[in-house]
């Protein structure tokens, strides 16, 4: 059985994304992946970089944990199973990814090596307007001049004839009614009488638009990227027989500029699946190619669920009232 290193799989990132992996730091000034984030808060930007971003080339890897965000969660389970590399889809940064320390002293606790790849895994495969029920004609990674900024543009599917099919044909692929079934069971045996779940609360709907409206064309964008109004009409310039506007990833409310145009435009509005279904979207089909291109490896899935209840149902009763005992004896003197 052939021996698996990290160095390869670095190069196996490279091979599924035809080439947008650095192999070694000397190459980071050339490659158009490697990008700076930045909101302009001081001291918050962050540096993607994709591929290797910790570890040592020659280090043996047997099993691989694929997943969105680094988390002190996902950092403590890979720990236990024995995974030696993690590839995480979102960038990597000290401390808001280690649990508040450096990555590096994490990390090297555990004996795990550390990969991104996010911008450079961006347009590389259709899946995304597949699960939506359109077939995309154009991609682009960096519309307007911004890196990130995604855009696509498509034509419906034979089987989707309106917004109502878009909706339910991803509702029905994401596996929704499972969800739900996890959702009740657990409330069940928690007993909580309010309780909410990222993946239910932010299930696919419809902003604008009735669900019988025909669809052929579609303005496919992802909001969080920084797509605004003036990008939509110029997407419309350029394509102006699009018909509906599809939001995933993230989304957009009642009320938004986004919306408000589409409304006045006469353009139905479908918003899809969020940001926390994106490790079916893209965590999927890249843990699918590790395994078949590094088969001596065990590529495990790592999947994050949020729930949200109010402080007073917060666990056991026992930590609540520990809780309760901090709060008074240390937090909030009388």
């Amino acid at each position: 059985m052939a021996k698996i290193t990290v160095r390869k799989v670095n190069e196996a990132l490279n091979t599924i994304t035809g080439g947008r992996v650095p192999q070694d730091a000397s190459a980071y000034g050339k490659n158009p992946f490697v990008v700076v984030k930045s909101s302009h808060i001081p001291g918050k930007a962050v540096t993607e970089i994709p591929g290797l971003v910790y570890g040592d080339f020659d280090k043996e890897v047997k099993k691989i944990a694929v997943m969105m965000t680094l988390t002190e969660s996902q950092i403590e389970l890979a720990g236990a199973m024995d995974v030696d590399a993690i590839v995480t889809h979102h960038p990597v940064a000290d401390a808001a990814n280690s649990g508040g320390v450096t990555m590096k002293d994490y990390l090297d606790l555990y004996g795990i090596a550390i990969f991104e790849l996010h911008e450079a895994f961006h347009g590389l495969h259709p899946g995304l307007s597949w699960l939506h029920g359109h077939k995309a004609f154009r991609a682009e990674i960096a519309y307007g001049g911004i890196p990130g900024n995604i855009m696509f543009v498509g034509n419906a599917l034979p089987e989707v004839k309106t917004i109502g099919d878009m909706v339910q044909r991803v509702t029905s692929l994401m596996g929704l009614e499972e969800e739900k079934n996890m959702f009740a069971a657990e409330k069940e045996v928690r007993q909580y009488k309010e309780m909410y779940e990222t993946n239910i609360e932010s299930s696919a709907y419809i902003l604008v638009g009735e669900e019988s409206n025909p669809v052929k064309n579609v303005l496919h964008i992802f909001p969080h990227t920084g797509f605004t109004v003036e990008h939509l009409e110029s997407a419309l310039r350029e394509h102006p027989e699009i018909d509906t506007v599809l939001a995933t990833i993230s989304r957009v409310k009642p009320g938004h500029p986004l919306a408000e145009k589409c409304k006045e435009l006469g353009l139905n509005f479908v918003i899809g699946n969020s940001h926390a279904m994106e490790i079916f979207e893209n965590g999927l089909p890249l843990a699918r190619a590790l395994a078949d291109l590094l088969p001596e490896a065990k590529v495990m899935m790592f999947r994050e669920r949020v729930t949200a209840v109010p402080v007073d149902d917060f666990g056991t009763q026992a930590v609540q009232d520990y809780a309760n005992m901090i709060v008074k004896d240390f937090l909030i003197k009388e």
